[in-house]
């Protein structure tokens, strides 16, 4: 329903406030299970009451005092089950605007009142009212609790990573000795260990020991990684076949496992632009519906008084009923939460993860996408592809010599150097008098000689020269792999006719390079961050919807800029990753999936409200008497009950459409191999040759 955020009902939660049209929608998002729980409480009691009413009303409608009966059986079902949609009610009244709540208490209220007074003020054997006070509050309540069951086991996803984490953490003291504490008091700074077959309980750096981690539930890959000194893991993932001893560094509420679901159930949480249509609709669709009822019922009544007709006002309040029951917008109310909570789960359950909701809208319009370049299209670091040592020097000279000198530098291709010795098991020297000199190299002395590593790029190709005493002694040619996933991710998004460009703040040579590989005929290089910024917002004022795809470091303004920012995590800081969706694994054929997911997302969403508003804007005359001249006022006995269980349809409906979505996008999704989703190549990269 629409929310002004004047309401007086909101929580803040994760920095964010969230504003409700009344006190069960609140209690719902502050504690679904709670909340189940309490809706499927008066839903027992309200079958249990509500039989019994019908078996009397339509089995022994001659029994003596069956409209006390009726009355006395009522009374729970309205006082207890209906207590839910008068609170709804009141806090609708209060706010001066309307909702579900206060269509079914205005109707059923109605129609329980005017009852009582014909139990006990008439004698004439008016027909009563109660069966049908008492259907509305129980179908509206199954309903409900339809909708609550489906939204938990959507959400399953979502709050079993809750119990991912173990129950103890093992923390070691500096004289070597294990503590067993909660993973909720580990402090930043703490030695944690984490034996074969545990959950990581923190994020943290590993300062001793080496052992393959089962990262799956965290980026949907299957394949184990190795993690040793110095690398990071994160919460929630199982360590396999070795001893961790792990510097805590996210514990808590600030783990990668908690910052994941919070970000889920926020998604979940939000509105799409579409649905924003459907919340206008119902603030403005309710105070039409309470119009239409009050004139439609002021209309039967002055008519039949002028016909001589004996009971005017059982037809008008009847008349009244139908109306408010019938209009009861709750399967517009549905159309989107339900659907976006089911996507959402989709997404996260192979590591893509969704932030703004909002983004769905947008993905489904987009049709130009834009990669970075380095760390996006290619790995973020480069790799040793040749070394050529002039005549007379080894290949083992040529690495010694380079790497006793980058193993002081953080530059990328110092590390690629640095790693290539450790690979080939070579031993280095001792280095003194180092001084790097920013994009141009590094020199120093190794074992009294003066040695110079000079860093460049020509003709797209990354390289060093090794020189000693001033003489050339060989290069390293490195380059930047491409990944894997990008010729396929690439491929897809032309198939399906979206534009494909690159940019980057590389030299032109290294960008034509990269993009003639890939097969992207729009391409730009030497690119700042301001200027990707700028690139995006051109193509935004030649009327394209733009997807930005980065590494969500250096393109934190891109990202923002674009009408979708899509950024590659390393799932170990994603509460600050910019942009709206997160691809935790780094696989681009993911791209592609969230375009397809989001086309689909909206699709459905309109799918369902098209249904809703469609329900609403035919039933509506027939509950105002538009089929009295064919079927008599007779209709009237029946209408109320009859107009409960359309609406309930009606939201069912909505919810079993919604579920069909799962399959719907598996089945899109299937010819772009979403089943290798879950289970990527070992192969990550190939050379951009």
């Amino acid at each position: 329903m629409f929310v002004p955020e004047s309401s007086d009902l909101f929580v803040e939660k994760d920095g964010q406030k969230y504003y409700f049209c009344s006190q069960a929608c609140m209690d719902k998002f502050l504690s679904p299970e709670a909340e189940s729980g309490k809706i499927k409480r008066k839903l027992v009691v309200a079958w249990v009451f509500t039989i019994p009413i019908m078996i009397v009303q339509y089995g022994f409608p001659g029994i003596l005092f069956h409209n006390l009966i009726e009355l006395l059986l009522s009374i729970p079902v309205m006082a207890y089950s209906g207590s839910l949609f008068y609170k709804g009610a009141y806090h609708s009244i209060k706010m001066h605007t309307g909702n579900m709540d206060l269509l079914v208490s205005m109707g059923t209220l109605t129609a329980f009142f005017f009852s009582a007074y014909l139990t006990f003020f008439t004698f004439y054997g008016s027909s009563v009212y109660f069966d049908a006070a008492a259907f509305i509050i129980t179908l509206i309540l199954t309903g409900n609790y339809i909708e609550t069951v489906t939204k938990e086991r959507a959400n399953s996803s979502a709050r079993k990573l809750e119990t991912l984490l173990p129950d103890v953490a093992h923390k070691l003291a500096g004289d070597g000795s294990e503590t067993e504490i909660k993973p909720d008091d580990i402090e930043v700074g703490d030695i944690i260990l984490v034996r074969p077959g545990e959950i990581v309980s923190c994020d943290g750096k590993v300062v001793e020991g080496k052992s393959e981690v089962d990262q799956s539930v965290i980026t949907g890959e299957q394949d184990p990684v190795l993690r040793g000194e110095g690398d990071m893991v994160v919460s929630g993932t199982r360590n396999l076949n070795g001893i961790l001893k792990i510097r805590a560094e996210k514990p808590g509420k600030n783990s990668t496992i908690n910052e994941v679901y919070r970000l889920i159930q926020s998604a979940s949480m939000g509105r799409v632009k579409v649905q924003r249509i459907a919340d206008v609709f119902s603030s403005i669709f309710i105070p039409v519906v309470l119009a239409v009822a009050f004139s439609s019922s002021l209309f039967w009544y002055f008519y039949l008084v002028s016909t001589g007709f004996i009971y005017p006002w059982e037809i008008a309040i009847l008349v009244f009923v139908s109306v408010v029951v019938i209009a009861c917008p709750c399967a517009i109310g549905l159309a989107g939460p339900i659907t976006l909570l089911i996507s959402s789960n989709i997404s996260s359950q192979n590591g893509i993860i969704v932030k703004n909701s909002g983004s769905f809208d947008r993905l489904a319009k987009a049709t130009t996408i834009v990669f970075d370049k380095t760390g996006t299209l290619t790995m973020p670091d480069p790799v040793v592809e040749n070394v050529l040592p002039e005549e007379g020097i080894s290949y083992e000279d040529i690495v010694t010599m380079a790497a006793s000198l980058e193993k002081y530098s953080d530059h990328p291709i110092a590390k690629a150097i640095v790693s290539l010795s450790q690979d080939k098991k070579i031993k280095l020297k001792t280095a003194n008098e180092i001084k790097e000199i920013p994009g141009l190299g590094i020199m120093g002395n190794v074992e009294g000689k003066k040695i110079q590593v000079s860093r460049s790029t020509k003709a797209g190709i990354t390289g060093i020269t090794i020189s000693v005493d001033g003489k050339d002694m060989g290069h390293i040619l490195l380059s930047y792999r491409i990944r894997d996933s990008a010729f396929a991710a690439i491929s897809s998004l032309k198939s399906m006719g979206k534009k494909v460009s690159m940019v980057t703040g590389d030299s032109e040579d290294q960008a034509k390079r990269i993009a003639q590989t890939l097969g992207i005929e729009d391409v730009h290089w030497g690119a700042m961050p301001a200027d990707k910024s700028e690139i995006i917002r051109q193509y935004q004022e030649s009327g394209e919807y733009v997807v930005f795809v980065g590494d969500g470091i250096n393109d934190s303004v891109a990202l923002e800029t674009a009408d979708v920012g899509i950024s590659m995590g390393s799932g170990l800081d994603i509460a600050r990753e910019s942009g709206d969706i997160i691809l935790l694994n780094n696989d681009l054929n993911h791209v592609v999936y969230s375009v397809i997911i989001g086309a689909k997302t909206i699709s459905k969403v309109k799918q369902n409200i098209g249904w809703a508003i469609g329900y609403n804007s035919v039933l509506l005359p027939v509950a105002a008497g538009a089929l009295v001249p064919l079927t008599g006022l007779y209709i009237y006995s029946l209408l109320p009950i009859l107009a409960a269980l359309a609406m309930g349809m009606s939201s069912t409906s909505v919810v079993l459409n919604s579920l069909r979505l799962n399959g719907k996008i598996r089945r899109s999704l299937s010819p772009y191999g979403w089943n290798a989703a879950s289970k990527p190549n070992k192969t990550q990269a190939s050379p951009a040759h």
